[in-house]
């Protein structure tokens, strides 16, 4: 990021989408920063007036990469083929189809294209009359409509929407100065009410991306009628100590749903996100097709597109599970809402699911269960629609600024078990029941070799994600205790690890490294997980008029404010400790020493190795 002061317009800062419409002034004495991020370059106050964090950049990145892939499969059933900065032009073979079976592969080369041939092209920055419509619901500064407008090809017009008078200023000014006012339109609107203007068929938009600051709840309902037939649906949440199962009742006061401290609690907030998605939308006779589901640094992600169908929408109870999970060892257990079965005629019958798939107590550490959910238990991604982006950024990794961290996440994401909700992760097993930690690749290995399948879950490093029941996870774990013994005399009789290894396993464990137990991304060394990417990264605080720079609040805030000690308190705390100099006969402070030579000292506790003299 790259500051330079500048005189103010006639506009000021922002709250990304509840700001207030009143007309106020700029400080007298603000300045601006300049920030340039892909293709935009924007203009914002220094002052934290404005919400800005440029840790979101792979969200937005990520969001460009989705969209033009999501362009070009639409605008291709128009005939329409969209011209992506950075690719390089591949030869296209025009197919003669006549009615001669031996002429219907018969290749048109070498001669030159009529004008009705030639097909029709979309670049960025051109409005093309047969694209898509784009409303991004809570626009803040507008970066991310101007990155859309710069960088996505097959766009009709982009909608830069948000409920501050002094945002919309500032996104005005921010289109001048990128020039794409011919395809960014700012709109000053609650987005709640802009989308609920939008729900007859003919005026919905093809793409709508929510990234509020906290929750998106409040908008999901107008998004889902406002999104079009087979249109996409981008939504951030920021809010994960909700959706990670710090507060359950918000969670479902928020998602409908309760959710669960877990060790698999990011995918379980991804599921939460898309159960809530799914409900909503099943009011309006509609139901999801994830695309993309993403969990990353502070915030979880989704891609989704939006489908009507009343028999379809009958299958969602199906698609929804409630988990019991155990207090004690962790085990979780799914219990599906629905039942979708085949019948006569090939017809479906709908009904209830049988259950629950627990008793009262754990069958391994004799625990309770905790009851959360529910979730969407169907697959995250489109693995076919996943692949297109992954081609699109490796062929084109110039294109985004993160697109290394792009690549290693989807691979990771391609290779996930589509059929296998939540996982259970390494530390957790080992911690259970006391004992050392298999590396990943034995623990990978062990389940291979019995027969069962495993892979790595992009939410967490050290995940696994198998579709072993948990008895077959507990009996590697106990072969792998056997050769690592636990001092069982140090166990309760009630603690889940005595009555876990008290069972002898029935099934030996074979713990040879398999090469198939080393994923693809592992062996190419992708940066599949992030790090951290600056000091004091994560949420910003909200945008305030007026308000400190963001940088020095998040430092101001990060300092540990303590009182300073006063010199005799100090002196009579060190004279509680014992000096160890003393003890060996080497101390020469004699009473000037600030450690006690009394044989008895207060506190007991060993005295530093250098004594110095007060």
């Amino acid at each position: 990021m790259e500051g330079q002061p500048r005189e103010p317009p006639d506009s000021a800062a922002m709250k990304n989408g509840t700001g207030t419409c009143g007309a106020e002034e700029w400080p007298p004495l603000a300045q601006e920063t300049t920030v340039t991020e892909g293709a935009a370059k924007i203009v914002f106050p220094s002052a934290n007036q404005v919400f800005y964090n440029p840790v979101q950049e792979f969200n937005r990145d990520l969001t460009c990469a989705v969209i033009t892939e999501f362009a070009r499969m639409q605008l291709q059933t128009k005939g329409i083929q969209i011209k992506v900065p950075g690719e390089k032009d591949v030869q296209k073979v025009v197919v003669d189809l006549s009615e001669q079976e031996e002429d219907k592969t018969k290749l048109k080369e070498g001669k030159p294209l009529t004008p009705g041939d030639q097909p029709r092209t979309a670049a960025v920055r051109e409005i093309c009359e047969e694209g898509l419509r784009v409303l991004e619901g809570l626009a803040a500064s507008g970066l991310r409509s101007i990155r859309f407008a710069q960088e996505v090809p097959g766009l009709r017009s982009v909608v830069a929407n948000d409920a501050s008078a002094r945002a919309v200023d500032l996104i005005r000014h921010n289109v001048q100065l990128n020039d794409v006012g011919h395809l960014v339109e700012p709109s000053q609107a609650d987005a709640r009410i802009l989308m609920y203007q939008h729900q007859r068929a003919s005026e919905r938009f093809d793409v709508i991306d929510l990234d509020p600051y906290g929750s998106p709840s409040p908008f999901l309902d107008a998004a889902v009628q406002a999104v079009s037939e087979g249109g996409l649906l981008c939504v951030t949440c920021t809010d994960m100590a909700v959706l990670a199962g710090n507060s359950g009742e918000t969670c479902y006061s928020k998602y409908g749903a309760m959710a669960l401290k877990s060790r698999a609690c990011h995918e379980m907030a991804l599921r939460i996100v898309l159960h809530s998605l799914d409900l909503r939308a099943n009011c309006y006779q509609r139901f999801l097709v994830p695309l993309l589901s993403v969990s990353a640094d502070f915030y979880v992600r989704v891609f989704v597109r939006i489908f009507t169908g009343q028999a379809k929408v009958k299958a969602s109870a199906s698609k929804q599970a409630l988990v019991f999970q155990c207090v004690g060892c962790g085990a979780f257990h799914l219990q599906r809402l629905g039942r979708a079965s085949a019948a006569s005629g090939n017809r479906i019958k709908f009904s209830a699911a049988c259950g629950p798939p627990v008793m009262p107590e754990c069958e391994h550490c004799g625990q309770k269960h905790q009851l959360g959910g529910p979730i969407w238990a169907e697959p995250l991604h489109d693995l076919d629609f996943v692949g297109r982006v992954l081609q699109a950024v490796s062929t084109n990794p110039g294109r985004f600024h993160t697109s290394e961290r792009i690549r290693g996440v989807l691979s990771v994401v391609t290779e996930e078990l589509p059929d296998v909700p939540l996982y259970y992760t390494l530390d957790h097993l080992s911690s259970t029941i006391h004992c050392n930690t298999p590396s990943l690749l034995q623990l990978r290995s062990a389940l291979l070799h019995a027969g069962f399948r495993v892979s790595l879950s992009h939410a967490c490093k050290n995940a696994v994600k198998t579709d072993a029941p948990t008895s077959v996870l507990w009996d590697i774990m106990r072969c792998w205790e056997k050769e690592c013994p636990v001092k069982r005399e140090r166990l309760s009789e009630t603690s889940p690890a005595f009555r876990i290894l008290s069972v002898e396993p029935s099934l030996q464990a074979n713990f040879t490294i398999r090469e198939d137990a080393n994923p693809r991304s592992r062996q190419q060394g992708l940066k599949r997980f992030q790090a951290n990417p600056e000091a004091n990264w994560g949420p910003r605080p909200r945008a305030r008029p007026g308000g400190q720079a963001s940088g020095s609040a998040v430092r101001e805030r990060s300092k540990r404010k303590e009182p300073a000690e006063d010199p005799a308190q100090r002196a009579a705390r060190l004279k509680n400790f014992p000096c160890k100099r003393f003890k060996e006969g080497t101390c020469h402070h004699g009473d000037q020493c600030c450690y006690s030579h009394s044989p008895t000292p207060g506190l007991g506790a060993p005295a530093p190795t250098d004594c110095p003299a007060v």
